[in-house]
């Protein structure tokens, strides 16, 4: 299956799961998430497959075992483009419209080692410069993010910024009207390519070293 957009109803699909997040809604409606959510999902996971180690397409269902909130399903869908564990590009879908990015995500461990990047003054400086690009380009910058200095850091360190991230990633958001056709395939490979240097920056840094 050649991947041609989304079409309306994947966003609509989503609108509506927010207000009847429960199994008898969703048995009734899953043909609607399988045609217009999941078969795009996959047919853009092949389209990804080879700039990628591995694509993932995730499940829709919660782990709710450990969870107060026990509604069923996912309100979004997601992808991973995997370049190394933990680092490659994302997108997600839900009901206002599609976010695409890349960088990492991890444990401790790359939390550790990407701060050692940040205060390196290469690694360091080269993420900079990288950061101010995409945010010149329009992307904005995510990642689960402390308030204060990490524990033995000087608050004053030039780059204290980028220090108090565990995690980074920069995305952009596009709405249901820009999402919505086969143009969706260039934004994303662009999208790709514009992420590239922070995806290369993290396979050089952060990624485990064998």
């Amino acid at each position: 299956m050649a991947f041609d957009g989304f079409s309306p109803d994947a966003f609509a699909f989503y609108a509506d799961l927010e207000a009847h997040n429960e199994r008898p809604w969703w048995l009734e409606h899953k043909h609607r998430y399988d045609e217009h959510v999941r078969a795009p999902f996959e047919a853009l996971a092949e389209e990804l497959e080879p700039v990628a180690s591995a694509v993932k397409v995730y499940r829709p269902y919660r782990d709710v075992r450990f969870a107060h909130d026990k509604t069923p399903y996912k309100t979004r869908q997601g992808l991973f483009a995997q370049r190394a564990p933990g680092i490659g590009w994302f997108l997600n879908l839900d009901a206002t419209g599609v976010s695409m990015g890349g960088g990492f995500f991890g444990d401790a461990s790359f939390t550790k080692a990407y701060r050692a990047a940040v205060e390196a003054v290469a690694a360091g400086t080269e993420l900079e410069g990288i950061v101010r690009e995409l945010e010149a380009a329009g992307y904005e910058l995510g990642g689960e993010r402390i308030k204060t200095a990490p524990r033995g850091v000087d608050p004053s360190h030039p780059r204290i910024e980028l220090l108090r991230y565990r995690f980074l990633t920069a995305r952009r958001h596009l709405s249901p009207e820009q999402a919505g056709g086969p143009e969706l395939l260039d934004a994303l490979f662009d999208t790709v390519d514009d992420l590239q240097p922070l995806v290369q920056w993290a396979v050089r840094n952060v990624a485990p070293k064998r």
